[in-house]
């Protein structure tokens, strides 16, 4: 198949005495996400969909928090282990699209940075990715200011 699309999805509660790192970035807030990694939802979501679109499973089974190498890594080594696995099996990536579901804080500031981080891990153009942020209206764990979540899809192609 030349055209492949992938689906990734993560979520981590908000704590005390925690960076909140969101797309390699660091944002300035009195929370961080509680994980084994640095707990950066939208890098886990982007290298799910990338895992997903390859068949290749998903994070947790490539890097498990039962491994002590992984605790505290940066997302942005777990993406670029994923994107070589992407690069060996002859796929190009079209685009990379991801939703952050937040009530608080607010990413608007920061999506640019974003992008421009996940371009660079992923070797891409910034035109191939794009970040949104929403709330959840004040709905469930994420509306109650609890954790972040987001969505990604990817759209590889074959070299």
């Amino acid at each position: 198949m030349r055209i492949k699309i992938g689906l990734g999805y993560d979520i981590h509660r908000l704590v005390k005495g925690r960076k909140l790192i969101l797309g390699g970035v660091e944002i300035p807030f009195f929370k961080g996400l509680a994980g084994h990694s640095d707990a950066d939802v939208v890098l886990h979501a982007i290298a799910d969909a990338i895992l997903g679109a390859l068949g290749e499973g998903d994070i947790g089974e490539h890097f498990p928090n039962t491994d002590s190498r992984y605790k505290n890594i940066s997302s942005l080594v777990l993406l670029k282990n994923v994107d070589g696995l992407r690069r060996k099996k002859g796929f190009k990536i079209s685009n990379v699209d991801c939703v952050v579901q937040a009530e608080e804080p607010k990413i608007k500031n920061y999506k640019k940075a974003m992008e421009k981080k996940i371009a660079q891990c992923l070797k891409i153009k910034i035109s191939e990715v794009n970040i949104k942020a929403t709330t959840q209206e004040q709905l469930d764990a994420i509306g109650q200011k609890k954790g972040i979540a987001a969505f990604a899809t990817v759209l590889l192609i074959k070299n």
